[in-house]
């Protein structure tokens, strides 16, 4: 029988080589990326992942007003996900450097209501920022993902972005934002599972944000902190699903 002393120590070493959620130390040395993340829940996705000891890179639009995510330690990349040039300005400075987890956080909540209030040639802007956006950084960064040791990317979507889960209607561009980049995922997750990627889209939960007006039944950091959980420990057999930030499945 291990004595007390003994039984301590190795307590304290296992203590020591686990990190939050499981994940181990060993594996900590990986980089993250995650863009919109001067706010929000990008933000405090990224105090997670560095306070984890990853080595975080977040983008912003305008990274001098990027105080908090600086204080992080984090590398502040100025990203616009809207405009190719400036996508494929941050990928050449991101060239040769290895990607382990590719967060696409940036989104924006466009107009809300129903068909009388749609203005269709508006539609574009949140269809840009919430599908082609992604795709353009994903696009951008593949070659960063692919030679990284774990070739994660997981997407922020929202339930509003789920068909099966559509029982209110409402916000006819967001939802079909979400449902767009819901299915380029799994359709990308389809394409790239035998080169071992893992493609996911995650529901962050209703978050007290400023695209939610600051209405919302959790906070930015309870929302990250389940997040960070969830993309931390997936595995290649988590490839083209949908989950909560609390780990459980979403229907598409």
């Amino acid at each position: 029988m291990l004595s007390t002393h003994l039984f301590l120590r190795v307590t304290l070493l296992l203590f020591m080589l686990c990190a939050p959620g499981g994940v181990l130390l060993s594996e900590q040395g990986a980089t993250v990326l995650i863009t919109g993340a001067n706010r929000g829940i990008g933000l405090a996705l990224a105090g997670e992942f560095s306070r984890a000891g990853y080595q975080v890179i977040g983008t912003a639009r305008s990274p001098d007003k990027a105080v908090e995510l600086k204080a992080l330690g984090a590398r502040v990349e100025q990203l616009d996900v809207t405009d190719q040039a400036s996508v494929d300005a941050m990928a050449a400075r991101l060239a040769g450097v290895a990607i382990d987890f590719l967060v696409n956080n940036a989104g924006i909540k466009g107009q809300e209501g129903g068909l009388a209030d749609l203005d269709v040639n508006r539609m574009d802007v949140v269809l840009n920022v919430n599908t082609l956006g992604p795709l353009r950084v994903i696009q951008a960064l593949f070659d960063n993902v692919q030679t990284s040791e774990k070739k994660v990317v997981a997407n922020i979507s929202s339930m509003m972005g789920s068909m099966e889960m559509n029982t209110w209607g409402c916000c006819l561009g967001y939802r079909a934002s979400k449902s767009a980049l819901n299915s380029f995922t799994k359709t990308l997750s389809v394409d790239y599972a035998d080169q071992g990627l893992v493609f996911v889209t995650l529901h962050p939960g209703y978050v007290q944000t400023d695209m939610n007006d600051g209405k919302g039944n959790i906070t930015p950091a309870q929302s990250a902190a389940g997040l960070f959980r969830v993309i931390s420990g997936l595995k290649a057999s988590d490839n083209g699903h949908f989950y909560n930030y609390d780990g459980k499945e979403m229907p598409w």
